[in-house]
């Protein structure tokens, strides 16, 4: 492992903590997949299924705030547990129903329901910053580490749960999401050392974290960028059933994820000096560039080299991401900061694998590759417009930064960290 990587789990607990955090986080890539998986293979209607990943989505984008607030009030063990029990549960039903052919208002349901799923990488990330707040170079190496362990997630999560639906049974690949799911978050809270220390509702003044106007900037452009992701999805399972190799599907997608995998593992190494929202307009706009070339793929190896370039962009882009929340946001609403960004995603990945699967369903998986780059030009206008909002220094008392110059402060000190 390099140095810096190695460096960051000195610390004690940190092993544990990140590892339960990957088995917690795989629902995150097998679970919408799965879904879209389970039900083309039973009713083979995609936007019957890209309907019900964008419930998903929609649920996930509206709990997972509200979860992460309460965390940062009452910490991660107290409201972790009972939101995974009934995101397994409500999971648990919708492959019931699926399985059996019950009712579609019922799979809708359920899926609303399993979207009450907590947010694990936020909670992760959030431990980091808690053990490395004040060092910015460990910081920035824990954060890609982060984004490493997502993409891991991203590269075999899909393999798994689109290898499981096809090959065994069609609710096989999104069960074990829901038994991942349960695990990581039971294991990651049974770690008290490592868990920030909950914040008083005292010191929680001044509302949700999304009245950061560079929170609101980040927050926009993540919902075009996950509908990028989102289309992705549904189109290349698509595709690849076209070209009668849908399994196929799983190791494109995990192409996609390798890229972004191997870019975040570089990015981790360097030591970024200069503007951190300039870096994040750049790789937005690297990323919507990226989609432009899946227009010429017309076999899956052409399409899965064009993914991995396309995913280059997309680790550093998230790492850069991390960074300006933290530099946005006040401590005491940190881990509900880091939401609200995959709140967004989750919000465009249902927007996005929606729009894609009507667009399938009407004209074929050719046509659905103009919804990713759609998605991809409106993230680079949002990205665009806001920027001068990531640029601006906030002032909210409790304590924030700017993107070249973080600035902490507890609600009962002064401010004592000045980085460059």
């Amino acid at each position: 492992m390099p140095s810096p990587y190695r460096a960051i789990f000195a610390a004690p607990g940190t092993v544990r903590f990140s590892a339960a955090g990957l088995v917690g986080r795989m629902p995150l890539s097998m679970l919408a997949i799965g879904v879209v998986t389970m039900i083309s293979q039973i009713t083979g209607r995609y936007g019957l299924a890209g309907a019900l990943a964008a419930t998903l989505a929609l649920s996930a984008a509206g709990m997972g705030p509200l979860i992460s607030r309460l965390v940062d009030r009452h910490g991660q063990r107290r409201v972790l547990r009972p939101t995974a029990l009934t995101a397994v549960t409500a999971g648990t039903g919708l492959l019931v129903c699926a399985q059996w052919s019950a009712p579609e208002w019922t799979l809708f349901v359920f899926a609303a329901g399993a979207g009450c799923m907590p947010s694990v990488g936020a909670m992760v990330r959030a431990r980091w910053a808690a053990i490395y707040r004040g060092s910015p170079r460990e910081l920035h190496a824990a954060y890609a580490w982060e984004s490493i362990v997502d993409e891991v997630c991203f590269i075999f999560g899909p393999i798994v749960a689109i290898g499981l639906s096809t090959a065994w049974f069609p609710a096989a690949g999104p069960l074990l999401a829901v038994v991942f799911l349960v695990t990581g978050v039971f294991w990651l809270t049974a770690q008290r050392a490592t868990e920030p220390v909950p914040h008083p509702r005292e010191h929680h003044t001044g509302g949700s974290a999304l009245r950061s106007p560079g929170l609101q900037v980040l927050v926009v452009t993540f919902v075009a960028t996950g509908a990028i992701f989102g289309a992705v999805d549904v189109v290349t399972v698509a595709f690849a059933e076209e070209r009668g190799n849908k399994t196929a599907a799983s190791l494109v997608l995990a192409v996609y994820a390798l890229g972004s995998c191997l870019a975040g593992a570089a990015f981790g190494l360097l030591h970024p000096r200069g503007s951190a929202s300039k870096r994040w307009l750049v790789g937005v706009c690297a990323m919507a560039v990226s989609m432009i070339p899946l227009q010429l793929a017309g076999s899956l190896p052409i399409l899965a080299v064009a993914l991995f370039v396309a995913g280059l962009s997309v680790a550093p882009t998230m790492v850069t991401t991390m960074a300006l929340v933290e530099a946005h946001v006040p401590r005491t609403k940190l881990t509900e900061g880091m939401t609200w960004t995959g709140t967004g995603l989750a919000v465009g990945v249902a927007l996005g694998s929606s729009a894609a699967g009507w667009v399938v369903d009407a004209s074929g998986a050719r046509a659905g590759f103009t919804v990713p780059v759609l998605a991809g030009v409106l993230a680079a206008l949002v990205a665009l417009l806001g920027h001068g909002r990531l640029r601006e220094r906030p002032t909210d008392r409790e304590g924030y930064g700017t993107d070249d110059q973080l600035r902490y402060r507890r609600d009962d000190e002064e401010p004592d960290k000045h980085l460059a």
